[in-house]
């Protein structure tokens, strides 16, 4: 699965140039395709369903089926299976608390792999996407977080996750980009040396 296109993902290894051009903080980006494969739960409900086969064969008085339940629970669970792997239709069999625990156990990790916690002035941010939980969230360290409102981070997300469900990603990293930008720039402007702590390129994890 291809998330963006060489030149939006020029645009937004740009924008992160530009933002932190003028501040002395670190902007890491990352594009996840889905943060988890769930596979547990699209078998659950599909055991859950053929498991009740016979009782519906009961209740629809199907008497001359009933020799043949096991036959039937087996050819339902292998095609529920199969269905429920369907992207769309697994996001929804995934309960919204599970995906989103997932995601944020995702971002974390990308955290602190990328080393956005060891930047100098701890003013690393990290801006993770995962597509097909619609989900973002923004990861700032102690330094920043120390100095911006506490609400900052959560309209950011917010406009960010319109962006994903209309397919326009590039837009809203480029958005959430300059938002944190403006905020570093406030806060922790450039200094006389201007060092590349972290990647400028988008992260994809498929």
């Amino acid at each position: 699965m291809i998330f963006l296109t060489e030149i939006n993902k020029q645009k937004i290894s740009d924008a992160i140039k530009e933002a932190e051009s003028k501040s002395d903080g670190e902007i890491v980006t990352v594009i996840a395709q889905q943060s988890d494969t769930y596979i547990y739960l699209p078998l659950l409900w599909a055991s859950v369903i053929a498991l009740s086969v016979p009782m519906l064969i009961t209740l629809l008085s199907l008497t001359e089926l009933t020799a043949y339940n096991y036959s039937i629970q087996l050819i339902t669970f292998i095609l529920l299976s199969l269905l429920f792997r369907f992207r769309p239709i697994q996001m929804r069999l995934i309960p919204k608390r599970v995906k989103n625990q997932r995601c944020h156990r995702m971002a974390m990790e990308q955290f602190f792999l990328n080393n956005i916690h060891h930047t100098d002035k701890r003013t690393g941010i990290l801006i993770f996407v995962s597509v097909a939980e619609h989900y973002v969230e923004i990861i700032a360290d102690k330094g920043i977080n120390d100095v911006v409102e506490k609400d900052t981070w959560s309209g950011v997300v917010n406009n960010f996750i319109i962006k994903v469900k209309a397919d326009q990603i590039a837009d809203g990293f480029i958005e959430a980009i300059t938002t944190c930008g403006n905020e570093l720039v406030t806060h922790f402007p450039a200094g006389g040396k201007d060092i590349n702590e972290l990647p400028n390129h988008l992260i994809e994890i498929y």
